[in-house]
């Protein structure tokens, strides 16, 4: 699959399993800091609760640094561990999963933590508002003013995303471009300078 998915707000889902309340927050986060940032801003959301277990994948699916889990006090194991197993097969990433846990009075017991953490997580995903993310690569063109004009026009028209220009004797534009469409962008955009551009791809490089 050439795109993951990713929440497009943050959503909140409730279950409880024997008196105790799991409150299950889902929210987008790119990158580790935005992901830990965003824990602590449900800590503070329930301050009274008995455990705020985590797990994310801060980043495309496939990249193993910014995966991270919590059991938050609960017994080794039973709760950031199942929850991230729950997150890595289910297609999501650059995403952040709370689970706050008010205790009941009855003990679940470590095989019904297993169950209840795994629980709140897949009813959360399987209800959770999503849109698909193309992974994308960072470019740099480099173009005369001339070609400025119409090279911002059919930039506009593109899913590509420009994220930074300088201007100097020539235009450098940063650009983001979607890995499974820029090879036949980049064949479009060249003809469009009629060769006249330079093009960096550190990826590649």
């Amino acid at each position: 699959m050439d795109y993951y998915l990713s929440p497009i707000h943050t959503q909140r889902f409730d279950l409880e399993i024997k008196n105790s309340q799991f409150i299950t927050t889902v929210s987008r986060t790119k990158g580790r800091e935005a992901a830990k940032a965003f824990i602590d801003e449900i800590r503070l959301r329930y301050p009274d609760a008995n455990h705020h277990c985590s797990a994310f994948i801060a980043g495309a699916p496939n990249n193993v640094h910014l995966w991270d889990q919590s059991d938050d006090g609960e017994p080794k194991g039973t709760a950031g561990k199942p929850m991230m197993n729950v997150l890595q097969h289910s297609d999501f990433g650059e995403t952040t999963v709370v689970v706050t846990r008010f205790f009941g009075g009855i003990k679940l017991g470590a095989g019904g933590l297993v169950r209840a953490y795994s629980q709140a997580v897949q009813e959360a995903l399987s209800q959770t508002e999503y849109e698909n993310v193309y992974p994308r690569s960072p470019v740099q063109l480099k173009i005369t003013y001339p070609l400025l004009g119409k090279v911002e026009y059919w930039l506009e028209q593109s899913d590509i995303e420009i994220t930074n220009k300088t201007y100097s004797d020539s235009v450098v534009i940063d650009l983001a471009v979607i890995e499974r469409t820029w090879p036949e962008q980049k064949v479009i955009l060249t003809d469009l300078c009629q060769g006249s551009l330079t093009l960096i791809e550190p990826d590649k490089a």
